[in-house]
């Protein structure tokens, strides 16, 4: 066996015990439940179609011992939670299969012991935590951007989240900048996911939009600017992540098909086919079909003073349909080009009051401020976050 499939092995902890009353009997201080340095390994990924009977008999279990061992694992890891694709490695004493490991993703495996008494249990390596803070300067993009600080691009979904209701990311300019302090989690020195966003800066020339996390407990928004008033608003600025403006709102637009000039009251974001696309707000669905040019469109009343629409969708998603409340942030379709298009875009309109207005430019209310009754300890924390972002410049 490897030093690395064993230097892999070893940072797991082990929990959930065995599905019998059996405990682990090998060595339990290795935190696979088992010693794996005393076996040969062999790493392989399951195939198409393979089932847990079928893999474990093709490792040499008989037909009647392969069953009783998915049916003792059930209880931890039932059969139909077998997917293609998926890394393991069987530890073998000789030529005798002794130990299946079933990765389930980066953090948690499952350890089959395949000889009697037949048992499953998980294990989870060992997920770090640290705080981390990342000053990024838009030069090209914030994905390229990102990367080149070193900073993980998970980063940029987390801001998006934060920022979403009052930066436009289709619109960063060059020498915007983003300062963070932030979570992030790793296994293995590799970074899983970036946690939680503790206080950020946006700052565009000499205006600086600041948001800091205060949570009061009531599991609504925990983002707020510096006057306590909700980072989160009435409406997204934009219905999907990351794609880039095609063409902008316009009473004078050549179209591309017809090449007639005509107008165009809403804005096209390019975006790969199957992108999802969010509503932008609260609302009602009240209208979904093919409607001619707009090919697939999906329309939503949000209030009695804005509906939006979502025109060449390749579909939509799962009870999307007349008469449906959708939430803000919730899918209601994919990115298609169905109707008169060139390709895959999004064709996303606004109206206020029945006339259609430039999307980019609507200004969208903030939700409820910071309560008055807890104004003092967002007070505290706000002191706190400022210093703990002043530490780290």
């Amino acid at each position: 066996m490897s030093m690395a499939i064993l230097s892999v092995f070893l940072t797991f902890s082990c929990r959930n015990a065995s599905v019998s009353d059996t405990p682990v009997e090998d060595t339990p201080v290795f935190p696979l439940g088992f010693n794996p340095s005393t076996f040969e390994a062999d790493t392989f990924r399951v195939k198409s179609g393979e089932t847990l009977s079928l893999l474990f008999a093709k490792l040499g279990l008989s037909q009647k011992d392969a069953y009783d061992l998915v049916q003792a694992a059930d209880s931890v890891f039932p059969a139909k939670n077998l997917r293609s694709g998926k890394t393991c490695v069987a530890f073998r004493d000789s030529s005798q299969l002794q130990y299946l490991v079933y990765e389930q993703d980066k953090v948690s495996s499952v350890v089959f012991r395949c000889t009697p008494p037949f048992e499953a249990w998980e294990c989870e390596k060992e997920v770090v935590t640290s705080q981390r803070f990342a000053d990024v300067t838009i030069n090209t993009s914030l994905w390229v951007d990102m990367q080149n600080a070193g900073v993980s691009p998970m980063l940029i979904l987390s801001l998006s989240d934060v920022y979403a209701w009052t930066v436009d990311f289709f619109g960063l300019q060059q020498g915007d900048r983003f300062k963070v302090v932030y979570d992030e989690k790793s296994v293995e020195d590799e970074v899983i996911a970036v946690d939680t966003i503790r206080t950020a800066q946006f700052i565009r020339g000499t205006d600086t939009l600041s948001c800091y996390m205060f949570n009061q407990g009531d599991g609504g928004n925990i983002y707020w600017n510096g006057k306590g008033e909700s980072m989160r608003k009435a409406f997204l600025k934009a219905p999907l992540h990351f794609s880039r403006i095609s063409s902008g709102f316009s009473y004078a637009r050549k179209h591309p098909i017809t090449r007639k000039v005509q107008p165009h009251t809403g804005v096209d974001y390019a975006a790969p086919a199957g992108t999802p696309v969010v509503s932008i707000g609260d609302g009602t669905v009240i209208a979904v079909g093919y409607k001619g040019a707009g090919g697939n469109t999906v329309k939503i009343r949000h209030n009695s003073v804005y509906t939006t629409a979502y025109l060449h969708l390749k579909g939509y998603a799962k009870g999307v349909k007349t008469g449906a409340r959708v939430r803000q942030g919730q899918t209601i379709g994919y990115v298609g080009s169905t109707g008169r298009s060139t390709g895959p875009h999004l064709d996303f309109r606004v109206w206020k009051n029945g006339s259609p207005i430039n999307p980019l430019k609507m200004q969208s209310p903030p939700a409820e401020p910071v309560r008055t009754d807890l104004r003092p300890q967002f007070e505290a924390q706000k002191s706190r976050l400022d210093s703990l972002m002043l530490s780290y410049n």
